[in-house]
């Protein structure tokens, strides 16, 4: 492999990639978490050939590569077995700490280069703490991006927020008076990685799980929209941001709020994840995506379609 004299905050770089078959659910269709797959892996690709690979950072530097904040845009549907080209640009991070990366998805559309989607990532290298073993020194430019534990504040506004006020003192607190629904998960060892932490492809697996038990909740699952009326769930933006880290085989409490629905077309809602240390709830995780649905028209064809008077009440029950 070729590498690039220079380091990850200094270069553009591209790659050709195609999503996994695992994200086809529903027809020859790519679902968000595969998106995002698509573009943590252009972001890793791109460590790499800048000559800082994961696998040296963490053996030989000590150095946990973690995503700490995704935030993607899904401008155009995405097919299975189709090739993308994935660009990702530096770009100023608004923290201490991380290294934040555009990422762009380009692919094919009629003989022409179509935007597919865009996302915005922040990285940082975390300390390893389970190994007391020295490490190897990096680039002051990588250094920018080391801390000794994830902390971060949640956004303060836009896409992704948390509303002001206070954390309730009991997680049976966690949905009172909200339009919510709340899911409590042990977190397994295969969302984690680096021998302790969830990483971010979790989140995006819990995320995903989090709307399709939220639905069921409601009485408009995924199957019974699919079986009664042909309509697919489709997501046109999410974002996950990590507040604080959570660990092997910690209860992980989900909370899942409907926070508006637009023109009858889509519906946006936050998820927010805290774990109990010490006797308190802790605000580790939060996150937001944008839901609609298409209307399947035959095995390749779709349009998109509005939210009916069934899922409306749905989403709007307290």
């Amino acid at each position: 492999m070729t590498t690039l004299d220079a380091t990850p905050a200094e270069l553009t770089t591209e790659i050709e990639l195609r999503p996994g078959y695992e994200g086809a659910n529903i027809g020859p269709w790519i679902g968000f978490k595969h998106v995002n797959y698509l573009v943590e892996e252009a972001v890793l690709n791109h460590f790499r050939v800048t000559g800082s690979d994961v696998r040296s950072l963490y053996v030989d530097s000590g150095l946990c590569w973690e995503i700490v904040d995704i935030d993607t845009r899904i401008i155009h549907v995405f097919n299975l077995d189709e090739t993308v080209r994935l660009r990702v640009r530096p770009v100023a991070s608004p923290s201490g700490g991380e290294h934040t990366f555009e990422v762009l998805i380009l692919g094919g559309r009629l003989g022409e280069d179509v935007r597919l989607a865009r996302s915005r990532v922040s990285v940082s290298l975390r300390l390893d703490s389970r190994w007391a073993s020295a490490r190897a020194a990096v680039s002051p430019a990588l250094e920018t991006a080391v801390v000794s534990r994830i902390r971060r504040q949640a956004p303060a506004a836009g896409f992704g927020a948390m509303p002001s006020g206070d954390i309730p003192t009991d997680v049976s607190l966690l949905t009172e008076g909200r339009n919510a629904f709340q899911w409590t998960l042990r977190v397994p060892y295969f969302y984690c990685h680096f021998t302790e932490r969830l990483q971010m492809s979790g989140y995006l697996r819990i995320m995903e799980e989090v709307v399709d038990r939220f639905l069921a909740d409601r009485g408009v699952s995924i199957r019974s929209l699919l079986d009664g009326k042909q309509l697919i769930p489709a997501v046109p933006r999410s974002r996950i941001s990590m507040l604080d880290e959570v660990y092997m085989e910690e209860d992980l409490h989900i909370v899942f709020v409907v926070d508006d629905v637009f023109k009858n077309l889509t519906f946006t809602a936050r998820m927010e994840c805290y774990v109990v240390r010490d006797g308190a709830l802790v605000n580790v995780a939060v996150g937001a995506i944008t839901h609609g649905y298409a209307m399947l028209e035959d095995r390749g064809r779709w349009g998109l379609s509005k939210l009916d008077e069934r899922l409306c009440r749905a989403l709007s029950a307290t």
